[in-house]
């Protein structure tokens, strides 16, 4: 596969909204639209490409805030696995929470299940790694690794939100995303890049003992 993956951090959260795009086609898929818009829109003109597919990890609340005005406007599909439907379904009460305004919230057109599946001629490897939500997924494209919020450089993602599950998150990266090898570039919800080998060898909440 030819694509080349492209990262902007957005939102009061901080948190990283990623988009691969096929290098043959120009299609882009993004992973995780944060709150804003306008950087998102900038990055499609910088990269020359047109956005196909809306991808996301989970629904907290600052990964969602600009997939409806995304889907509006460029009449997206939005993929998200079934078991964080009902984040979205709280988006009022997580926007209060947080004290964020909240934007409108996103149509799901198409649930997640584990395994391949190809959008924008990109092949994408999707992994239900719950733990962190129960709907938590991660996908895999070639050697590139997109998180979420389930693995981060040295840390972990969060499980005193409703749905996480502290051991649940631990047995997913575990048995889910160690097992790709030490050569996959993780690109976390937040945060710098890592890549599986560093976290095996370093992040405390993984090493033996």
């Amino acid at each position: 596969m030819d694509f080349s993956v492209h990262k902007i951090v957005v939102g009061s959260f901080q948190e990283n909204t990623w988009y691969v795009v096929n290098r043959y086609t120009n299609d882009g898929i993004l992973i995780d639209p944060g709150e804003d818009v306008h950087t998102i829109e900038a990055l499609f003109a910088e990269t020359e490409s047109k956005p196909t597919a809306i991808l996301n990890t989970h629904a907290h609340i600052d990964h969602i805030g600009a997939i409806q005005r995304l889907q509006e406007k460029y009449d997206l599909p939005f993929y998200l696995h079934r078991e964080d439907q009902f984040l979205l379904e709280q988006y009022p009460e997580q926007a209060a929470l947080f004290g964020v305004k909240m934007q409108g919230i996103p149509d799901v057109t198409h649930f997640l299940e584990e395994g391949s599946k190809t959008i924008s001629e990109i092949e994408v490897r999707v992994l239900h790694t719950p733990g962190h939500s129960p709907g938590s997924v991660s996908f895999v494209i070639g050697n590139d690794l997109f998180s979420g919020d389930a693995l981060f450089a040295g840390s972990i993602g969060r499980t005193d939100l409703p749905g996480g599950d502290y051991a649940e998150l631990i047995r997913s990266i575990q048995q889910k995303l160690l097992p790709l090898g030490d050569h996959v570039v993780v690109h976390a919800g937040h945060g710098p890049d890592t890549t599986i080998g560093e976290e095996r060898r370093t992040n405390p909440f993984l090493r033996e003992g």
